[in-house]
């Protein structure tokens, strides 16, 4: 099976920087099902095209399955069958492995060599000539379209002509388009419009899917469908995906963040059993996991421990916390008393829904309700909603704003709602080295914007505690390296005492 990945972006032999893979030598990787080799059939500056082709050996791939059936297609119940079939030559879950292996770095955006291309929508071409696709050049459409990929989906006659078209597509791609996107959109997508895995489906998958998927698949407006797809028609691993995009998508940033940040891993879920209708296949088993050690605590909670800490010093009655996302915080502050009012506000509706439902605020008793308010607002324009407030906070927020917009933020907080006391979380970029899982040179989360060391944050906070009379303090928050510091400081402005 085949893949190939074309760029006209000159110099477009930079197209090697991107996948991490020399054009002038052919690399090839072994994987569960065969051996894949990447080449590049063309390379000039001002066309390059990547091939990863993937060589399925059938009689391995037997004798490693034993007669365990897969999920998505109805094995026919003879020996031949399971020597003579379409899995060598029709791209499906096995090709998708051999791009994670072959692709790994690039699927994760990053390119030390050139972060700027990295970073940039592209133009891209992309061919699989053989692909299984149950549901037609109409599925391939509706699954890549709203990506922003123009689709040609070209189905592949039988032979003789009068049998019709088969359930193979020619599939055709192209836009300009991040090419870590692209990978990510071709590991999710092609075994979704295959309709069936390889190997065993279990609560793995759904980790996977949401690290491939998070920063697209939410807002998709397929998502359900590839989400059942891709989990195997699994009823209960597909209700956890979709729970944990719709949290993905605008969650608070803090428990964004906390997914590197967090120094403990969480104790692996046990596999799910696959429901009655289904047929697990049996490749692959799940692997066995001992007890892990008590989880440390989350920074995300340590962030929100001492924003409360120091709102509690402060004397902070009338409290605004801008982009609350989920409304963990806003909770924490309606379950202290001496909080008068509790401002939810968010830029998204999508996290406003999220933390309504944190907040469980159709079953919030009267009192409660009255000590609450929630609306959507942008942190960018001026809001009258957002003055009178004792207090602002703005966890882990300002990092997810284009540098450039910085003043209009700046202008519509210090300016415009002018609280006593803001307080202002993000993250060290210093300690960024201390996290083994981050890539160097690597941002926390891809929505960062930027990440300023603790000189860059302690500049732009003094300028800023100048300019819009405030006075201002920094904090540690977290464990603090001796050379790197906490992994987030905490800045918390405060004007001066009226004499």
């Amino acid at each position: 099976m085949l893949l190939t990945i074309t760029t006209t972006c000159a110099p477009a032999t930079d197209l090697g920087y991107l996948l991490h893979k020399h054009p002038d030598r052919l690399q090839s990787f072994a994987v569960s099902t065969g051996e894949a080799h990447v080449f590049y059939p063309e390379a000039t500056p001002e066309r390059c095209t990547a091939a990863l082709l993937l060589e399925v050996d059938p009689v391995a791939l037997v004798r490693g399955r034993g007669h365990g059936h897969g999920h998505g297609h109805k094995q026919v119940d003879t020996e031949l069958a399971r020597y003579v079939n379409d899995r060598p030559y029709a791209a499906s879950s096995m090709l998708t492995v051999a791009i994670k292996e072959a692709f790994r770095t690039a699927l994760t955006g990053r390119c030390d060599a050139r972060p700027e291309l990295a970073a940039a929508r592209i133009p891209l071409a992309i061919a699989v000539p053989a692909l299984r696709c149950r549901g037609g050049p109409r599925l391939a459409h509706r699954v890549f379209g709203p990506l922003g990929w123009s689709v040609e989906a070209a189905p592949q006659p039988f032979e003789p002509p009068e049998w019709g078209d088969s359930p193979y597509l020619d599939l055709r791609l192209t836009g300009e388009v991040r090419l870590a996107d692209a990978l990510n959109h071709l590991y999710v997508l092609l075994p979704v419009l295959d309709d069936a895995k390889h190997y065993w489906v279990s609560t793995e998958e759904v980790d996977k899917l949401v690290r491939a998927g998070g920063d697209w698949l939410a807002s998709h407006p397929e998502k359900e469908f590839v989400t059942r797809r891709y989990l195997s028609h699994q009823r209960k691993l597909t209700q956890s995906a979709l729970a944990r995009l719709a949290e993905a998508d605008d969650i608070d940033p803090d428990e964004l963040d906390n997914a590197v940040t967090d120094e403990t891993p969480e104790t692996p879920e046990t596999p799910e059993t696959p429901d009655a209708t289904e047929t697990p296949e049996a490749t692959e088993a799940p692997e066995v996991t001992t007890a892990q050690p008590p989880r440390a605590k989350p920074l995300a909670a340590l962030r929100r421990e001492t924003v409360l800490a120091v709102l509690r010093t402060e004397g902070a009655r009338r409290i605004g916390d801008f982009g609350c996302g989920e409304g963990t915080l806003v909770r924490d502050l309606l379950a202290d008393s001496r909080v008068e009012l509790a401002l939810a506000v968010d830029v998204s509706v999508r996290a406003l829904q999220l933390a309504a439902r944190t907040l469980s605020l159709d079953r919030m008793s009267g009192p409660q309700r009255d000590r609450l308010k929630i609306f959507q607002s942008s942190l960018l324009y001026r809001d009258d909603r957002l003055a009178g407030l004792d207090a602002a906070v703005l966890m882990e927020v300002i990092e997810h704003v284009d540098p450039g917009r910085l003043a209009a933020l700046e202008q519509a907080v210090f300016g415009f709602a002018a609280p006593g006391t803001v307080l202002v979380t993000t993250p060290n970029a210093e300690y960024n080295a201390c996290f083994e899982s981050l890539p160097a040179g690597a941002m926390r989360h891809r929505d960062h914007r930027f990440e300023w060391t603790r000189a860059e944050f302690g500049g732009w906070a003094a300028r800023v505690a100048a300019g819009f009379g405030y006075q201002v303090r920094f904090a540690p928050i977290g464990p603090e390296h001796p050379a790197h510091g906490p992994p987030t400081q905490l800045a918390v402005f405060t004007r001066p005492a009226t004499p």
